[in-house]
């Protein structure tokens, strides 16, 4: 190994291995600060506690095809499952500006951004939470935990997630969190990606600190055990029963085509559902998988390609019941509405590498030692009728956690490490 490029590997563990004992530290302080309100995770509401109710004449779910042109009301109990790297950061600002707009209760996380991802979310991670609490949304970054979460929401919630294709959802995860995983550590080529998948169980292990962000991904995300046997039946039980829980599963690569299903499934407006894309990388840093690496790739999140396959023909089935010529006109209508909105408000008309954007509160989180993640920058000039839906719209996760109110000491903290550090 070349001496500059070990001082840098050195540098770059002997950091981590800081980080990771700093942030710890923080993690046991807060624990001893605040006891927690209610322990363990019970699959029943809290003894004594009544569970949420629905609110007075709030319909049932609807099913998809029979929202708005059946005269139905706004849903306003969501839980949105939100998975990694599949655009779930852009459909979390939805669900921001809908809760915001309409003053509904989230449920959110204390401390951090996520629910203590990657443990199982329980209810007293939630901030604020008191025993027969009922909340209107949930949707920050959890590890999926059914009977928790349904405690939290009246019977009539509409649970939602997003999936993405496995190889490129991989290709993603791999790049995005790949440092902070240290049995990657040992990859040595220009290329880590198609070392790994040239023989992954030569480095993958299973038990490593953040193994879970490269194998099965979504899987994992779920609540399911990322590592069964593909031929272990519990798989396809699993698969049916992400079926049975969510009422609608959108996928990244039509997400258009998704929103629309999901504003019928919602009875919502059209401008509910605009959106600029949030948290995508630049060009440069998404290399393409090329035809072999994606077969390897897909072999190896395998649990993962059959959850999706499964959802990708259930939800063409879904355009087919609302109708491909009705759906073709609402995605038109939908790309030249956030168009408009585009020239509206973004600085340039488009997304930006990180070193130019103007205003910190724009500027998104960024990936360990890189920063790959675009953001943009807001018009000077808007007009008063779109400037607080502008703003909303371009402000980045973090940002937008900390303008509802949200606790983030520890990710605060972890910032300023990593300013401090030059992460």
């Amino acid at each position: 190994m070349p001496l500059p490029q070990k001082k840098r590997w050195v540098s770059m563990a002997k950091g981590l291995v800081l980080g990771a004992l700093f942030t710890s530290f923080l993690l046991l302080l807060y624990s001893y600060a605040v006891p927690p309100l209610h322990a363990g995770l019970a699959s029943t509401t809290p003894e004594g506690t009544a569970p949420c109710s629905p609110a007075p004449g709030e319909p049932e779910v609807p099913t998809l095809a029979n929202g708005s042109a059946g005269g139905c009301q706004p849903r306003r109990h969501i839980v949105f499952m939100k998975t990694h790297k599949t655009a779930s950061s852009t459909l979390l600002n939805i669900l921001f500006r809908f809760g915001q707009k309409h003053g509904l209760k989230f449920a959110f996380p204390n401390g951090r951004n996520d629910f203590d991802y990657p443990a199982f979310f329980a209810r007293s991670l939630v901030q604020d939470y008191r025993p027969g609490a009922c909340f209107n949304i949930i949707c920050n970054h959890m590890r999926f935990h059914y009977d928790e979460v349904r405690g939290l929401v009246p019977p009539n919630a509409t649970f939602i997630t997003v999936l993405r294709d496995p190889a490129r959802l991989f290709e993603s995860s791999f790049h995005y969190f790949g440092s902070v995983v240290p049995f990657t550590w040992k990859l040595s080529g220009h290329d880590k990606l198609a070392e790994f998948l040239q023989d992954p169980d030569r480095y993958y292990d299973p038990n490593g600190y953040n193994a879970h962000y490269l194998r099965n991904l979504l899987f994992f995300d779920l609540g399911y055990d990322s590592g069964l046997d593909p031929g272990n039946p519990q798989v396809q039980e699993h698969i049916l029963e992400v079926e049975r829980r969510f009422h609608l599963v959108l996928l990244q690569e039509y997400f258009d085509e998704s929103l629309v299903l999901l504003k019928d499934l919602l009875c919502w407006e059209l401008e509910d559902v605009l959106y600029f894309k949030l948290n995508a990388r630049r060009a440069s840093a998404v290399p393409r998988l090329s035809g072999e690496l994606y077969q390897r790739a897909t072999a190896w999140n395998v649990l993962d390609a059959r959850l999706y396959r499964h959802f990708n023909a259930s939800f063409w089935r879904k355009v087919e019941a609302f109708g491909r010529e009705r759906m073709a006109r609402e995605v038109a209508a939908l790309r030249r509405a956030n168009e408009r909105m585009r020239h509206i408000c973004i600085d340039g008309g488009r997304a930006v590498d990180a070193a130019a954007i103007q205003d910190s509160a724009m500027q998104p989180w960024q990936p360990l030692g890189a920063k790959s993640i675009l953001g943009y920058n807001l018009k000077k000039s808007i007009g008063q009728r779109h400037a607080e839906l502008c703003r909303r719209m371009l402000t980045p996760e973090i940002q937008y956690l900390m303008d509802l109110g949200v606790n983030l000491w520890v990710t605060k903290l972890w910032k300023l490490i990593r300013d401090f550090l030059k992460w």
